[in-house]
């Protein structure tokens, strides 16, 4: 498969919170101690069969990024 999104970061699940229509996944980033959150429908985390422990691939699409200093 072969995406125009550039910015791909690989990671594992460290953690998979279901509600009644989203999933909220917790995904540690290789070699990192970073964490990145993810909010994905629950039809789709089931269809995909995500589960902790799991690799995955995050793929960012974004027009806007927030930037904050002290």
């Amino acid at each position: 498969m072969r995406l125009s999104t550039r910015n791909q970061l690989t990671g594992t699940i460290i953690r998979i919170s279901k509600g009644e229509a989203m999933a909220t996944l917790k995904v540690q980033l290789d070699g990192t101690e970073q964490v990145l959150t993810s909010a994905i429908t629950l039809d789709a985390a089931n269809d995909l069969g995500l589960a902790e422990g799991q690799s995955v691939t995050l793929l960012i699409k974004a027009t806007d990024v927030a930037i904050a200093i002290d």
